[in-house]
């Protein structure tokens, strides 16, 4: 390991030939000027921690934000903590780690602002906190988040890493607005491939299949067994029906409100309920409904969607079918009133999906038409043939109607 006398002049030129290079300063015991092989210079301090007795480092910053002196004044302010008994780590004012940035980021930025705050958190805290949480955000480097993408790449998780590379992107970036970060390590990096959007739809002969096979493969999970019928139903999403709560409900009007706290798009969705659905409901709810229609295990709350879809998967060889996941039932039940004739723009108000039903601004301003008649019309319809599907019924061409 080198040591010398570090110049202003020597650092401004050093160069390293391999991944990283570390120059020990002669003049201030434990400085490090590491300097890797793409030009990037970080001060680091290597000292004994007194908590573990165990070698350990902390970053001071970064030059030449952080200059020679800077760095020197730092490390004798970090090795007196040391004398002192005390972690240079734990002191306020330290080098900030990954773990620390991600808390200021949840807390500050994504919790405030961000409908999908729960996704973005859980993302984070399971796929980067452990790798690489410890790091000290200044040394933050490509190779760390290559690491962490390559380990969700080997889950075969193609979609998660995409996204956790957008998580991370979106982080640094806003760390780089506020001064914690010089630049985003995550600039010029390609992000992962994704995988191809699933476009699974179930044949009616499966969609049969399944709703028989439905007591036999789940039959401790009889609440599951409603959800995934509703979903059939209803074409929402496995989240909204799993969460559904009495106070949604306007069972004289047949209605079915998703409050826009509880939507993807944070829009309020209303959901014509047809004799079907009312059917499958009332059938789990033998007492009537007065809190949630799917409650978890201890009562406090409704039946997590990844709970549901955790159930399906571990079901899979029960059923039958190739492989299929909720939200395959919600792209057959759309597929399935697009065969019976219903419109685009009210399969679009059917499930909420305001790119269709406020694209543009004659449809964003001026259409202010909520479409319940066709909505109400296009799930009674695809309620009759799904009746007639689980019951055995084939499904006829669709004729043109006669000039």
């Amino acid at each position: 390991m080198p040591r010398l006398s570090l110049t202003d002049r020597f650092i401004a030129g050093a160069k390293s030939k391999t991944a990283q290079t570390d120059f020990f300063d002669a003049k201030t015991l434990g400085l490090v000027l590491r300097v890797s092989a793409s030009g990037v210079k970080s001060w680091n301090l290597f000292f004994t921690s007194p908590k573990t007795g165990k070698r350990a480092r902390t970053t001071l910053g970064r030059y030449p934000r952080t200059t020679l002196a800077d760095a020197r004044t730092r490390a004798l302010e970090a090795m007196a903590h040391v004398d002192a008994g005390v972690d240079p780590r734990d002191v306020s004012g330290g080098a900030m780690t990954v773990q620390q940035l991600v808390s200021s980021y949840l807390e500050k930025h994504v919790r405030p602002n961000l409908r999908s705050r729960k996704a973005v958190e859980r993302r984070l805290t399971k796929n980067a906190l452990p790798l690489i949480g410890s790091i000290a955000v200044a040394d933050l480097h490509k190779r760390d988040i290559t690491r962490v993408l390559d380990r969700i790449a080997a889950r075969g998780c193609a979609v998660e890493g995409a996204r956790v590379f957008q998580d991370l992107r979106a982080m640094c970036r806003w760390a780089v607005s506020r001064g914690d970060l010089d630049h985003s390590p995550l600039d010029g990096m390609d992000p992962p491939t994704s995988a191809k959007p699933r476009e699974r739809v179930l044949a009616d002969d499966e969609v049969a299949q399944l709703w028989a096979a439905l007591p036999e493969a789940l039959p401790r999970s009889p609440a599951c067994q409603s959800i995934i019928k509703l979903c059939l139903l209803t074409a929402q999403r496995v989240g909204e029906v799993a969460g559904m709560h009495a106070d949604e409900l306007d069972l004289k009007a047949r209605l079915w409100t998703i409050p826009a706290a509880r939507s993807k798009n944070g829009y309020a969705h209303a959901v014509p309920l047809t004799d079907a659905a009312l059917a499958v409901m009332e059938s789990g709810n033998d007492d009537g409904m007065t809190g949630f229609a799917f409650p978890d295990a201890k009562g406090n709350g409704p039946l997590p969607a990844h709970a549901v879809s955790k159930t399906i998967r571990l079901a899979q060889d029960r059923f039958g079918l190739p492989q299929w996941t909720a939200h395959d039932l919600r792209r057959t039940a759309v597929t399935g009133m697009a065969k019976l004739g219903v419109s685009p723009i009210v399969l679009g108000h059917v499930i909420n999906h305001r790119s269709v039903t406020k694209a543009g601004t004659t449809l964003s301003v001026y259409s202010q038409y909520d479409y319940g008649k066709e909505k109400s019309e296009a799930l009674e319809l695809w309620a009759d043939r799904l009746v007639g599907i689980v019951g055995g019924a084939k499904l006829l061409p669709m004729r043109k109607a006669r000039p």
